[in-house]
C-alpha cells in the first residue's frame, strides 16, 4: 500500500450541504481536492465517505495526516 501524500499543508474550506454525501480524498493524489476523483486506484488507499448532517462551513484536511479524518486537526503545522 502506498502512503498518502500531502495535497497541501493547509486545510480546504468548504460549505457542505445537509444530506449530501462527500468523498474525501485520503491519498492526496486527486486533482479535485479535497474530494476524490479516482486517482487512488492501485495505491491501496480509499476515499472516506462523509454525510453532511447540516449545511455548514467545514475545514477538510489537506495534508492527509489528520487524526480527525476527514477534518483538519492542525497536524499540518507539524509537517
Amino acid at each position: 500500500m502506498d502512503a498518502p501524500i500531502p495535497a497541501q499543508k493547509a486545510p480546504y474550506n468548504f460549505t457542505v450541504e445537509e444530506g449530501k454525501r462527500y468523498f474525501w480524498c485520503a491519498c492526496g493524489r486527486s486533482g479535485s481536492q479535497p474530494f476524490c476523483d479516482g486517482s487512488h486506484k492501485g495505491t491501496g488507499l480509499t476515499p472516506l465517505a462523509y454525510l453532511a448532517e447540516k449545511t455548514e462551513e467545514v475545514w477538510f484536511c489537506g495534508c492527509k495526516a489528520t487524526g480527525g479524518k476527514p477534518f483538519c486537526d492542525g497536524t499540518h503545522n507539524t509537517l
